[in-house]
């Protein structure tokens, strides 16, 4: 039996674009997908971050001060503690890793604890990158492409952003057939196939007995010349 694969996919926003510049996170988002779909289950926190937030943050999330001021820090255990309940030992799926993982790690570095290493993110720009070379890569290029609704996304958001991620994560995988599948193992890339069904090599007897045949014979004649099964031999 295939194990399950779990994954959480996630975003941030920030007040800045470097955390090296003193830049820090603002809101985390994330989503839980089993077997690469979502399970329902979400993680969202708004953080403040001790410093005001830029003009162009502002435009882009219509997240304020204002709206800050009354929130935890990151190191409160309501976010840091919570979050890494949350994530647990799984892969981390972001869009432009190498940005949410710097803001994340400089974050974790802050309160002494350790990074989340290069080997449990996965970048979803660089697997659009590589499957439509040349194309568009940012998230509303792919969701416009595997259409999938940005009627909600006033501002970006970081619980919503995760929530597009997620859904373009599978389509990048896939696409919509792989939520279908029953067999879990198909949900895992480059996992094993279910076989198709053998046909037997001589056909079951019939079952019916003689007085259900003649039944049957006699409705189909009610269903006239056209009727399909006398087209089946």
């Amino acid at each position: 039996m295939t194990d399950r694969i779990r994954e959480i996919a996630f975003d941030t926003e920030t007040t800045g674009l470097n955390p090296a510049d003193g830049d820090r996170v603002i809101e985390i988002g994330a989503v839980e997908l089993i077997n690469h779909i979502p399970t329902g289950r979400t993680f969202r926190r708004l953080i403040n971050p001790g410093r005001p937030v830029s003009e162009a943050t502002i435009r882009i999330t219509g997240i304020t001060d204002a709206d800050l001021n009354d929130k935890p820090p990151f190191e409160h255990p309501d976010i840091v503690d919570a979050f890494l309940s949350f994530l647990g030992d799984a892969t981390l799926v972001a869009h432009n890793a190498a940005f949410d993982r710097g803001f994340l790690n400089a974050e974790l570095a802050r309160c002494g604890r350790p990074p989340i290493p290069d080997d449990r993110w996965i970048d979803t720009v660089a697997i659009a990158r590589k499957r439509f070379p040349g194309a568009p890569a940012s998230l509303d290029a792919l969701c416009k492409r595997f259409d999938i609704s940005l009627e909600s996304r006033t501002f970006h958001g970081a619980l919503l952003d995760s929530q597009l991620l997620a859904r373009v994560y599978l389509e990048l995988l896939g696409g919509r057939a792989r939520a279908f599948s029953f067999d879990a193992a198909n949900h895992q890339e480059g996992g094993p196939v279910r076989p198709p069904a053998l046909r037997r090599p001589k056909p079951l007897a019939s079952s019916a007995t003689d007085q259900e045949l003649a039944a049957h014979a006699a409705l189909i004649e009610k269903l006239g010349a056209g009727a399909v099964w006398k087209t089946i031999h």
